[in-house]
C-alpha cells in the first residue's frame, strides 16, 4: 500500500426521523454564538419529500425564524435556487449573504450539487481573497476561519457529506473542478432514507450510478495488487449492483434506498482511498462535457466508464481481472486469456449500465451536432489524472468522445 493520511470530522445520524431527533443539538454544538442560520436548497424537491418542513421545525423550536432580527442572531436566512452543476457566480452571491447577514451556521439540504454548493459558501463567506484561484486552481493551504456547514441529506449519490470534497463550475472559464479540504468536511450529517423515496428515477438511475463510478475510480488505481481498500470497494460494489436493482425494480423498497444512501458515504469517506493513487480520469472528462453543456453528471459518466476502461485495461490487468472475477463472479477457466478475461468485466459493466436502463451514448443524453462540434475544445480542456493506471492524451480523450457520440 502507499503511504496515506486520513480523517473525516463529520458526526452522521442516520435513520428515519434523525432530523427530528438530533438537529438542535447540534445547531447548539456547531452553530458560531450570536450568528444566524443559513438555510440552502435546490427547488421543489425540499418541499416534496418533507425535509425543509423538519429543519424548519426544529429550527422554530429554538426561537429562529424568518421574520427575526438579525442582529439577535435567532435569524433563518434562506438561500434557494442552487442548480446541478452549481456555478462559481452562484456560490459567491450565497457568500456575500452570509457575510453580510452574520451567518453562524449553513445547513445544506438536498443533493451533492447542494452540499458542494454551501461547503464552498462556508469558505468564502469569510474570506478575503478569490478561494476559486487560490484553493480550487492552486490549491494553497486553507487557514482562514470559516462558517461552520452541516448537511441534511436528500439525494445519495456524491458522498459530499462526509468529506471535504466540492465540486464547482467557472461558467466564464468552462472549468469544472474540485478540491478536497479536511477543513471543509460537514460538522454534521442527517441522513433520512425516506427523504429519498420521492427522487424521480431517472436521478436515482444517475446519483446511484455515480456512487458506483466513484467506487471504481479509486479501485481502478495503483496498487493494483490486493489491499485492505480495494477489498472494501469490492464489497460496496457487489452490494450497490445488488440494491440497485432491488430499487429500480420497487421504487418504495426503503431497505434498498438505505443501503444506497450509506454506500454513497461509505464511497467517499476517504477510507477506500487509504493507500491508494486515485484515478478519477473519467469524472474529469465527464465534468468538461458538463461544463460546456450542464449534461446530467451520472448519466455521462454511464456513457464514458466502459469506453474509458476499453482503453486503460491492459495497463490494470491484474485489478481489471479482479473487477471481473470478485465483482461480476465470472470464471477465468471461461476465457481463453487474461485480457479476454478483464475484458469481459468491463462488458458486464456495459450490459449492467443497460439493464438499470441509463444511456449509453452522449446522443442519448442531449447531444446534438453542435454539441458534437464542440468535443475538441472539451477534450483540449479537460485535467489529466496523474493517479491513473495510465495518464491520457488530449487526443485519446477526444478519441473516446467520438466513440461513445
Amino acid at each position: 500500500m502507499n503511504d496515506f493520511n486520513w480523517e473525516c470530522r463529520t458526526k452522521v445520524r442516520f435513520g428515519e426521523g434523525c432530523v427530528k431527533e438530533y438537529l438542535a443539538g447540534l445547531v447548539e454544538e456547531f452553530a458560531i454564538p450570536g450568528g444566524n442560520v443559513m438555510i440552502g436548497y435546490g427547488g421543489g424537491s425540499v418541499n416534496r419529500n418533507g425535509s425543509y418542513d423538519d429543519v424548519m421545525e426544529v429550527l422554530e423550536s429554538m426561537g429562529y425564524s424568518r421574520e427575526g432580527n438579525a442582529a439577535e442572531g435567532k435569524m433563518i436566512v434562506e438561500f434557494p435556487g442552487i442548480m446541478s452543476n452549481p456555478t462559481l457566480k452562484r456560490m459567491k452571491e450565497g457568500a456575500e449573504l452570509a457575510s453580510l447577514m452574520d451567518v453562524g451556521l449553513i445547513i445544506a439540504i438536498g443533493g451533492g450539487s447542494v452540499m458542494d454548493c454551501c461547503k464552498a459558501i462556508s469558505v468564502q463567506a469569510k474570506y478575503d481573497g478569490d478561494t476559486w484561484d487560490d484553493f480550487w486552481m492552486k490549491g494553497l493551504p486553507m487557514k482562514h476561519d470559516i462558517i461552520p456547514c452541516g448537511v441534511v441529506v436528500t439525494m445519495p449519490a456524491t458522498g459530499s457529506e462526509v468529506n471535504g470534497c466540492a465540486v464547482l463550475t467557472n461558467e466564464e472559464t468552462k472549468i469544472k473542478t474540485d478540491r478536497d479540504y479536511p477543513e471543509m468536511n460537514p460538522v454534521f450529517a442527517l441522513m433520512d432514507p425516506k427523504y429519498t423515496l420521492t427522487m424521480p428515477m431517472r436521478q436515482l438511475k444517475a446519483g446511484t450510478f455515480d456512487i458506483l463510478s466513484h467506487i471504481m475510480e479509486t479501485y481502478f488505481s495503483w496498487p493494483a495488487s490486493d489491499n485492505p481498500a480495494d477489498d472494501v470497494s469490492e464489497g460496496l460494489m457487489r452490494g450497490l449492483i445488488r440494491d440497485f436493482r432491488a430499487a429500480v425494480k420497487d421504487p418504495g423498497d426503503l431497505p434498498a434506498r438505505s443501503n444506497i444512501m450509506w454506500t454513497a458515504s461509505l464511497a467517499e469517506n476517504r477510507i477506500i482511498k487509504t493507500g491508494k493513487s486515485k484515478d478519477f480520469e473519467a469524472h474529469n472528462m465527464e465534468h468538461q462535457l458538463s461544463a460546456y453543456t450542464d449534461c446530467n453528471h451520472g448519466e455521462g459518466l454511464a456513457v464514458l466508464h466502459p469506453a474509458y476502461y476499453r482503453h486503460i485495461y491492459k495497463d490494470g490487468l491484474p485489478k481489471f481481472m479482479s473487477f471481473a472475477d470478485r465483482v461480476w463472479g465470472l470464471d477465468r477457466e471461461d476465457y481463453n486469456s487474461d485480457e479476454e478475461f478483464a475484458l469481459a468485466g468491463i462488458n458486464a459493466l456495459a450490459d449492467f449500465i443497460k439493464e438499470m436502463g441509463l444511456p449509453t451514448t452522449l446522443r442519448d443524453i442531449g447531444f446534438g451536432e453542435k454539441e458534437a462540434a464542440m468535443l475538441p475544445e472539451i477534450a483540449e480542456s479537460c485535467f489529466i489524472s496523474g493517479g491513473a493506471f495510465r495518464p491520457l492524451t488530449k487526443e485519446e480523450i477526444l478519441e473516446i468522445y467520438r466513440e461513445v457520440l
